[in-house]
């Protein structure tokens, strides 16, 4: 297992948009993805798990990749989170 902490960046945090980019973009990895926010798991491969998260703009957020391709999965994701999820 791999993991990273990182901020959510974008204005809007964790809506529709965003949660579809990052479900998309990890999904083709083999991998388990699991953010961690205010000490609950979340299925980063799930658009209505991060949705319902409430993960609003500011937050620090865990990402935690388990399983084949883990590390480029992990790089993949934070680079995304950084970018402010495509706003």
């Amino acid at each position: 297992m791999v993991s990273a902490r990182t901020k959510l960046v974008n204005p809007m945090g964790m809506h529709m948009r965003p949660a579809q980019l990052f479900v998309k973009a990890v999904t083709p990895y083999p991998c388990s993805v699991t953010l961690v926010f205010n000490g609950r798991e979340i299925n980063g491969k799930s658009i209505m798990n991060l949705m319902a998260a409430c993960i609003k703009q500011g937050a620090e957020i865990e990402i935690r990749c388990d399983g084949d391709q883990e590390a480029d999965c992990l790089k993949t994701a934070v680079e995304l989170v950084d970018s402010g999820l495509g706003e």
